[in-house]
């Protein structure tokens, strides 16, 4: 067997783990808010920024329209955003927070925040750690980067 092709020799298998893991974290916090993991990415977005274009909010998550339209339509039914045509290109929808949405945010910062951090506070990483991977994940994302 080629050393290379081994499970174990993969930095992909453990980026991939370790993505699966935390967002598995997440999942009793997003439940008690009554939302997926990719609905909490895109209610971030509009939390730093309301009433984007549906290409904006994509383009920040660096995923797809079509990925992200149904999404959306299924927080519009939780009443979370709404969506309304562009007024200068009635092509383009604008995704804008309802006031339930906007409420998600604090109820979001008292539950997430503490709550990883009790999850992550047997790691034995320290906090420039982190800062320091958050900045190495990035030179992975944009060398991978269409």
């Amino acid at each position: 067997m080629h050393a290379e092709l081994q499970l174990d020799n993969q930095v992909c298998f453990r980026l991939y783990t370790a993505a699966r893991l935390v967002t598995q974290a997440y999942t009793p916090m997003l439940t008690e808010l009554g939302i997926t993991y990719p609905q909490y990415l895109v209610l971030m977005v509009l939390w730093e920024k309301d009433c984007q274009p549906v290409n904006d909010i994509a383009h920040r998550l660096m995923l797809e329209t079509n990925t992200v339209t149904p999404l959306l339509q299924r927080m519009e039914k939780l009443g979370i955003i709404s969506r309304k045509r562009g007024e200068q290109d009635k092509r383009q929808h604008i995704v804008s927070l309802t006031a339930k949405g906007r409420e998600m945010e604090q109820k979001a910062y008292d539950l997430i925040p503490t709550g990883m951090s009790e999850q992550l506070a047997s790691c034995p990483l320290k906090l420039e750690d982190y800062q320091r991977l958050v900045q190495e994940l990035d030179s992975i994302i944009n060398t991978f980067k269409k």
